[in-house]
């Protein structure tokens, strides 16, 4: 996995104005509460270009069924047909095969209200897709400098994913309440449902 935090301060390829929107999700300076804070990832959403629809499903209340329910079931659908169009290698077919079946156990995650476990395991399917659209070049050092350099947006959203594998080195599980986690999935869901 890409280490963000040494990349983010020496990567001359991102724009300080993004450096320092994913610095702050990540490592919120002066927030009340430990964590991501909702307004740093609400600013983060807006530079993803998903602010609106973060912001109404962020307040939608998980459990009210129909609405969370359709917003997971487009997620997964994108997500499936952003899989299965991805041309790979034959020596990579089952690893695609894979990961369209994880799918469903993380969106089970989601439902079950288990967001500790879910987010790490988007952090793998997030890790395997920049695998099946970047090959190898996902695995490398560069990788944030060579997204951002192909779309400043996908640059951001590929820093967010690579840093969700390293949330339990920055945070003590106690740190990481549901609304903080939570808010975390929902970026790289909303962002991937509109991908």
């Amino acid at each position: 996995m890409l280490m963000f935090r040494s990349s983010l301060h020496s990567n001359n390829a991102i724009p300080d104005e993004y450096r320092k929107i994913a610095k702050n999700l990540f490592t919120p300076e002066g927030a009340e509460t430990k964590g991501p804070g909702p307004k740093a990832a609400l600013e983060f959403a807006g530079s993803l270009g998903i602010g609106a629809d973060y912001q109404r499903f962020l307040n939608v209340n998980k459990d009210a069924g129909r609405e969370m329910d359709e917003l997971l079931e487009h997620f997964r659908n994108n997500l499936d047909l952003l899989i299965q169009k991805t041309w790979v290698e034959k020596t990579d077919e089952a690893r695609k095969e894979r990961l369209i079946d994880d799918v469903p156990d993380f969106v089970t995650r989601i439902k079950q209200g288990n967001y500790q476990q879910a987010l790490e395991e988007f952090g793998v399917i997030l890790d395997e897709l920049a695998y099946l659209f970047f090959g190898t070049q996902s695995t490398r050092e560069d990788f944030a400098e060579y997204t951002f350099r192909i779309d400043a947006q996908m640059g951001l959203f590929w820093c967010y994913g690579s840093q969700l594998g390293n949330l339990k080195e920055m945070y003590k599980d106690s740190d990481l309440n549901d609304e903080s986690l939570w808010a975390l999935l929902l970026l790289g869901i909303c962002y991937l449902t509109n991908f």
